[in-house]
């Protein structure tokens, strides 16, 4: 993740158990990013890199590149709004990420030739819409630990 992610990245780790690595990169400009070095050992292992949102996939093809080239096995993209441009298609297709998994928050483009799994959201939006009514907690909904441990609340 970049460094806006890091916190959310360190979650996921923590909730699965996982080794964090962490992918540097630099933007070049608006639509174009390059994975500089990684942070971390994925040598033989399966990889999820986490972001909230990808438009161009400019960073997630770029560090899935970088982790293919350090030895990584299987590498899979979580990302929390898929709002996919034109230029994101082919990146996507040509890129070593083994499968995009994301959400139905706004509407997904598919992609030929790629695998994408998309998750529904539509629960958990009324969950949180009915606890903002009445005045209840939303960010209980989002605790990892929480799912994690079996408890709830």
């Amino acid at each position: 993740p970049d460094l806006g992610g890091l916190k959310m990245a360190s979650a996921y780790a923590e909730a699965l158990h996982a080794d964090l690595a962490i992918v540097a990169k630099e933007r070049r400009s608006a639509t174009e990013t390059e994975a500089l070095y990684l942070i971390g050992e994925v040598e033989g292992r399966d990889v999820l890199l986490v972001d909230d949102l990808t438009e161009t996939a400019g960073t997630l093809t770029s560090a899935a590149e970088l982790l293919k080239k350090r030895g990584a096995q299987g590498i899979y993209a979580g990302v929390s709004h898929a709002v996919l441009v034109d230029v994101a298609i082919p990146r996507l297709q040509k890129s070593k990420i083994t499968e995009l998994v994301t959400t139905n928050s706004t509407p997904v483009r598919t992609v030929e030739g790629f695998k994408t799994t998309v998750l529904c959201v539509s629960e958990l939006l009324g969950e949180s819409i009915k606890r903002i009514h009445n005045d209840e907690s939303v960010s209980s909904l989002f605790n990892i630990e929480n799912e994690t441990n079996g408890k709830t609340g």
